[in-house]
């Protein structure tokens, strides 16, 4: 009767053994290459871009107040010229500081805005996993060599890739349909 029990058990261990699926997704393949992720790069160049406009636009004017101020400065009172030239300064510092701070500000955007793409491929990955039967699936870059060696068959960055976007275009043109019906 032992024997027969411990039979039993070996085998459901062995059995659970083979049960455990595991695959890999190599992170920086399927960030490079989601949807998301390039239409958010798109949005923030775009507002980058305008952001630089504006602020070329601000410097080009106090650099035109500056010339006019050389050019007029011989004709000018020394109080005048002071006053000018604190004026001045006072602008050069504003824009410097209106620079930093535009900058920091895409910089946090992109950071939160990464932060959701990040958030979105792991619940992806772990509902992807969920209903293709995986225990495990490992992340893996240059960078962090979570997985040193991988049999390619348990690579599955392209299939997740595949329906992450899929699963991108299907919420764009549900987003889509609702702003056309809220119109």
């Amino acid at each position: 009767m032992k024997n027969v029990i411990a039979i039993v058990i070996t085998s459901l261990v062995l059995l659970s053994c083979n049960q455990t699926k595991i695959g890999y997704v190599d992170i920086e393949e399927v960030l490079k290459e989601y949807k998301g992720t390039k239409t958010a790069e798109k949005k923030m160049n775009e507002k980058s871009a305008q952001i630089k406009s504006q602020l070329d636009a601000m410097a080009a004017e106090y650099q035109k107040e500056v010339t006019d101020y050389y050019n007029k400065r011989n004709k000018m009172s020394a109080k005048k010229v002071q006053e000018t030239e604190a004026t001045l300064t006072q602008k050069n510092q504003q824009l410097s500081q209106q620079q930093q701070q535009a900058q920091a500000q895409v910089q946090k955007e992109s950071q939160e805005i990464m932060e959701e793409i990040n958030e979105t491929v792991a619940d992806f990955v772990k509902d992807y996993a969920k209903a293709n039967g995986y225990t495990y699936i490992l992340g893996t870059s240059d960078q962090t060599k979570a997985v040193l060696y991988g049999d390619t068959t348990f690579d599955v960055t392209d299939a997740v890739l595949e329906e992450l976007n899929d699963a991108y275009k299907k919420d764009k043109s549900v987003e889509k349909k609702d702003d056309t019906v809220d119109n």
